[in-house]
């Protein structure tokens, strides 16, 4: 396939305010990204109309970010694709260090190290946990983006509509295959709901998730838990 090799696959959901940074910054690679799909949940706040005017796909699914990142890997045909959150900035430099994880070979996959908007300094320990965790357990998570080729989340059975732990589940089946690599660089996301909740608050909610998971709870209920936490 000829073009620019990649596509940006994004789920939104009431990110008007937020979204248009990230698709400015994509817009200035045109020679990396071919396609930039914004999957939005049924926002009333102006997120599909903001991703139009930036020139992206807009297509419109439930509040599912599983079935909204499948959506937009199948509307796409790049044979590299890049799954990011809405709400996150990329860093100096993103374009050249994933050009260079793309000629690694597409049966690698790739995530951003995590940085968090804040000052609080337990949020630079959160991201030290992250990295830790990337490193010695092979386990980034959707906040991190990820980078993998068309090919590789082919086989292993591609993104599997889960409302939640979506990303957790699509890594694991990609860390059988081999390692996921760190990218030298870190993506910046916004650090919303750890202001509210709190830096202990949230890091012990998301480890409560995870750890339900691991014992079986199915995602539907752990997504109504987490929204849950979230409004409270």
């Amino acid at each position: 396939m000829t073009g620019p090799p990649l596509a940006v696959v994004i789920p939104a959901y009431q990110e008007a305010a937020r979204l248009p940074g990230l698709l400015a910054q994509l817009a200035q690679a045109p020679q990396l990204v071919g396609e930039v799909v914004v999957v939005d949940a049924n926002s009333v706040d102006g997120t599909a109309v903001v991703a139009r005017l930036a020139g992206a796909m807009v297509l419109r699914s439930g509040a599912n970010r599983g079935l909204q990142l499948a959506l937009g890997v199948a509307a796409s045909h790049s044979p590299w694709l890049l799954l990011l959150h809405a709400d996150a900035r990329l860093p100096a430099g993103w374009a050249p260090a994933l050009a260079a994880a793309l000629a690694a070979g597409d049966r690698q996959a790739w995530a951003f190290r995590l940085a968090i908007d804040g000052g609080d300094p337990a949020l630079r320990l959160v991201e030290a946990a992250v990295w830790l965790r990337c490193v010695w357990r092979q386990l980034p998570y959707g906040d991190q983006g990820l980078l993998l080729s068309r090919r590789q989340l082919e086989a292993v059975g591609g993104i599997r509509p889960l409302p939640l732990m979506e990303d957790l589940e699509l890594v694991q089946r990609l860390r059988r295959q081999g390692p996921i690599h760190l990218l030298p660089l870190a993506l910046r996301v916004d650090g919303r709901r750890w202001r509210r909740l709190g830096v202990l608050r949230t890091s012990w909610g998301n480890w409560r998730l995870r750890r339900a998971w691991r014992r079986g709870v199915p995602a539907p209920i752990l997504a109504k838990l987490y929204r849950g936490a979230r409004r409270s």
